[in-house]
């Protein structure tokens, strides 16, 4: 009994991540969450789409949830302040975004039952992210390019992180969430590398080969659920 209530549990977590990865990732979609989450559930194949990785979660894997919950927080908290600083509505919407993304590795954390703290905007626990962090706010407040080519820098590292977990790990239900949170990258990059061409500037590819940017700029914008 304690198994099923477990399980029946876990189906409604995944079914809340699509949920929120619908939201968070598309332009726009007429059907309503709650009856998105409602139509899941009556659905009778509902347990086949949950995968059994549930009790296969390693080590690096769980290092992967927690790792990835502050890189996009740290793109949260960038564009939360680029946007206080400069009223660019581009960071305001790509903000919401990855607020969307951060739920969705929650939900993750949560069906594993990880434990794991979210600190306070321009905190973080992982040393690399905050100095991050710290120059990112700083180059951004040069001008408005500047700050466009710290969204777009972002970007550029979240596909390439997410990429490396995604190789790493044999669990699906992670590499799922993973490769929808690299689509929503892929539209942040496109966007924020526009917006700095319309500039008249142009962006070079920090953490990406030249070749994997280009490809990523000659697509056009992804859904992403």
């Amino acid at each position: 009994m304690k198994l099923l209530v477990k399980r029946i549990g876990y189906v409604f977590m995944m079914v809340l991540f699509v949920s929120v990865m619908i939201f968070g990732c598309s332009d726009s979609n007429d059907d309503p969450i709650d009856q998105r989450i409602e139509n899941s559930l009556d659905d009778d194949d509902a347990n086949d789409d949950v995968s059994d990785d549930v009790s296969t979660l390693t080590v690096d894997d769980e290092d992967a949830l927690l790792f990835m919950l502050e890189e996009e927080k740290l793109a949260r908290d960038t564009y939360k302040f680029l946007n206080e600083y400069w009223g660019m509505v581009q960071f305001e919407n790509i903000m919401q975004s990855e607020q969307s993304h951060m739920d969705a590795v929650e939900t993750l954390l949560v069906a594993y039952d990880i434990e794991y703290d979210i600190l306070e905007d321009g905190v973080f626990e992982n040393e690399d992210l905050q100095n991050w962090y710290d120059t990112f706010v700083q180059d951004g407040i040069v001008d408005e390019v500047a700050a466009l080519t710290v969204g777009a820098t972002i970007e550029d590292l979240d596909i390439v992180d997410l990429e490396e977990h995604i190789k790493a790990t044999s669990n699906t239900d992670i590499a799922d969430v993973f490769s929808s949170l690299q689509c929503g990258s892929r539209n942040h990059l496109r966007s924020f590398v526009q917006s700095i061409e319309n500039l008249g500037e142009t962006y070079t590819p920090q953490f990406l080969t030249q070749e994997e940017y280009e490809t990523i700029l000659d697509g056009s914008h992804e859904q992403c659920n």
